[in-house]
């Protein structure tokens, strides 16, 4: 009986020992490095977990409901650790990555050769992984861009300030090109404290100085055609542009209550998108309306040319509702005149009997994507027919 007794407090206590030293060994990635080469977690920077060889604070050893075994999913991930940058980087402009919850797209989760677990080398190389489509090739560029130095005007996580400049626009040029520099270079010029990417490229320029590639022609002839006028506002633009006065100030129109809302689209000095855009017209866009672009793209079925806005919309303005170029019906119709033979009654006395309201082509469609095929409202099978035709 003794010996029985004594057989089982030994084989108790190995047990436990046993439990212990599996249990270290885990910790120190030693069960992990039986399968995964050790040499792909080796390198000049290295994660805190992995450092320490602790692989169980990330992944579980098991069973887990995300892709490599990982505890929690995206930032909800990272930010389990890092709780500082949970609030700092909720407030503000969110960069993208971060906005979707993809930390890993910039950042290696494990060793690196770049400072802050870049998974590219160096800064500029991580970010062009993205913005592959910034055109590198000038023939003036920028110093810091030529360096990469992205982070030295652009916050990589989030900002105060659009585009996610790490200051005020005119701030952060100033915080190099002193005050003094400036007015020597700009005798005369009104405004020199002001908005200096209305004239200048950031990143690089085909001209000298960095002045943009498109330039207004009363800037070519030294301001005076624009700023010696005693004008306010948009009459500023409407004494050379007159031709947009009536879009201007139809009914439905793009004035945004400011002083002068031409400048909100339009460089008055110079661009580098055609008419002086401050953007490319996708791009422009969605600086005003995120909300509209982000639904879309959320869409399963989406217009072909929802980012080609002025396909269907007048910029300027235009008597018909949502600035339409040609009414409801009109501006369908341009593209889809064939749709007419076997189309729904619409327009004339054919009223929604919801709402007593014409009947149009966006009575049953959205025009910028749903979910359901020819970009129906609700399922053409019933769903959306009963909405009028009731008891069928």
């Amino acid at each position: 009986m003794k010996n029985a007794l004594h057989f089982f407090l030994v084989l108790f206590f190995a047990l436990c020992l046993n439990t212990v030293t599996a249990g270290k060994a885990n910790a120190d990635s030693k069960i992990c490095f039986t399968c995964h080469s050790q040499k792909l977690f080796t390198g000049p920077v290295i994660h805190q977990p992995v450092a320490k060889g602790d692989c169980n604070e990330c992944h579980n050893p098991h069973v887990a409901k995300h892709k490599g075994l990982l505890q929690k999913k995206g930032t909800d991930f990272c930010f389990s650790c890092h709780q500082k940058e949970a609030k700092l980087f909720s407030e503000g402009v969110i960069h993208e990555p971060i906005k979707q919850g993809k930390c890993l797209v910039c950042h290696d989760p494990h060793v690196s050769n770049s400072k802050g677990l870049l998974k590219s080398q160096g800064i500029a190389e991580s970010c062009f992984s993205c913005h592959e489509a910034l055109p590198r090739q000038y023939k003036y560029v920028h110093k810091p861009f030529q360096q990469g130095q992205c982070i030295s005007c652009h916050s990589p996580h989030t900002s105060n300030s659009y585009k996610l400049l790490a200051k005020d626009e005119d701030q952060l040029c100033f915080s190099c090109h002193t005050l003094a520099k400036l007015q020597n270079k700009h005798p005369n010029y009104p405004d020199i404290l002001k908005n200096c990417l209305s004239c200048h490229h950031p990143h690089g320029s085909d001209s000298a100085f960095l002045v943009r590639n498109q330039l207004h022609k009363p800037y070519t002839q030294g301001c005076t055609p624009c700023h010696d006028k005693g004008q306010k506002g948009t009459d500023t633009c409407l004494g050379c542009h007159e031709q947009i006065k009536s879009q201007i100030l139809s009914t439905h129109n793009h004035l945004n209550g400011s002083e002068n809302s031409c400048v909100a689209c339009h460089s008055p000095h110079a661009a580098d998108s055609s008419n002086l855009l401050k953007a490319p017209q996708k791009n422009l866009c969605r600086d005003c309306h995120e909300e509209s672009f982000r639904i879309s793209e959320k869409k399963r079925h989406k217009h072909p040319d929802t980012g080609t806005c002025s396909n269907c919309h007048s910029v300027h303005g235009s008597n018909t509702i949502a600035m339409l170029k040609n009414g409801i019906t009109g501006v369908c119709s341009g593209c889809h005149a064939s749709q007419g033979q076997f189309t729904h009654p619409v327009g004339g006395a054919i009223v929604d009997p919801r709402n007593g309201q014409e009947m149009t082509c966006v009575t049953c469609h959205y025009p910028h994507g749903t979910d359901y095929t020819f970009f129906l409202k609700l399922s053409g099978a019933k769903a959306l027919c009963i909405q009028c035709h009731k008891g069928y």
